[in-house]
């Protein structure tokens, strides 16, 4: 075992600090990561203090990680020491079952392992994330990453920028469909970036009046207050689709009908809280509501291809580990644009 540095939270209502963990030494199938970047993400927050339930603390988040590869296992043959890979939302999986045979990792039906507060495929070990000086990952998990981006703003693909790339790909979102972003955050740029790219007609949905100009010059066609009851009902049945990126609770009735006949709401954020869904936005137009996780590996290596030949990355943020809770607080009132991404130099 290797002792490491990282940071961690401790308990629900406690404060994330430094800590020190043990990572196993690298085995024959097993690559070693020296972390260099590490996107901040909501889930961090909602783990980090038990909002969905099961955190196991001590709680290491992070799985937004870009870093150098220092080791590999003698059987590893996809990458070696100096490599730039990048490591997601998850670790392992049973490689077995029907989604994993189906490169659907993500959907594994023996569960997979989430890159932090999950259990190892041994049902025993938990696993710490990307919060942290070094990682170690079974080879097929690790994904090359391009040289030609800010390695910076590439951290966040590996959790924004899948979990919006993968419904656009699987929707068969195309150049002429109208498609409403529903929260402009670190999800929110990214879905705009991406959908604006593969030729959608992108309107932005939002609260705040102040993101009009973010929202143009992201990629987004048209800009609607939310707010604005008037603006609501002249959107009614003007989307093929909806991608709702928000996390917060709030009422889905309030978006279905802006949907036309057979168009779909994705939803991609997880308020803590369910939300009740009147049947008839539904029913009255075959609209259809549904969800999306992340994407499998060989998904998130074709987007991570795809933002390096569209030249797409996230807008970010760049702050030291120290400056996490107050990075956490500013995450939860909307103040920042549109990802933090911690340099992990600054782990000490």
């Amino acid at each position: 075992m290797k002792a490491v540095k990282a940071y961690a939270a401790l308990g629900a209502d406690k404060p994330l600090q430094p800590h020190e963990l043990d990572r196993r030494e690298p085995g024959a199938g097993d690559v070693e990561i020296k972390i260099l970047y590490c996107g901040v993400c909501h889930s961090d927050i909602h783990t980090a203090r038990n909002e969905w339930g099961g955190s196991k603390y001590p709680v290491v988040p992070g799985h937004e990680i870009v870093g150098t590869v220092t080791r590999v296992g003698d059987g590893v043959t996809r990458f070696k020491a100096g490599d730039t890979v990048g490591v997601g939302c998850f670790v392992d999986s049973c490689g077995h079952c029907n989604s994993c045979e189906d490169d659907q990792e993500q959907y594994c039906e023996n569960g997979h392992t989430q890159t932090y507060n999950s259990l190892s495929q041994d049902k025993k070990t938990i696993t710490y994330g990307g919060y942290s000086s070094h990682i170690v990952v079974t080879e097929k998990f690790v994904l090359n990453v391009s040289d030609k981006l800010p390695l910076e703003k590439v951290a966040p693909l590996l959790c924004a920028g899948i979990t919006t790339y993968s419904p656009l790909k699987h929707w068969n979102v195309k150049k002429g469909d109208k498609l409403a972003v529903l929260g402009l955050g670190g999800l929110g740029h990214m879905a705009v970036k991406l959908a604006s790219s593969m030729g959608a007609e992108v309107t932005v949905l939002s609260r705040s009046a102040g993101k009009a100009k973010d929202a143009e010059q992201l990629g987004a066609h048209h800009f609607e207050l939310t707010s604005n009851k008037a603006n609501m009902q002249r959107l009614a049945k003007s989307f093929d689709f909806i991608i709702d990126t928000v996390s917060a609770p709030h009422n889905y009735n309030d978006y279905l009908p802006l949907l036309r006949t057979n168009g779909i709401m994705i939803l991609l954020g997880a308020p803590p809280k369910p939300s009740e869904v009147q049947a008839f936005h539904l029913i009255g137009g075959r609209r259809s509501l549904v969800g999306s996780l992340v994407g499998g590996l060989k998904e998130t290596q074709e987007m991570l291809d795809y933002c390096a030949e569209h030249n797409i990355t996230s807008d970010v943020e760049m702050i030291n580990i120290d400056q996490i809770n107050e990075a956490y607080e500013r995450t939860l009132a909307g103040d920042v644009h549109y990802r933090f991404v911690i340099d992990m130099a600054s782990l000490k």
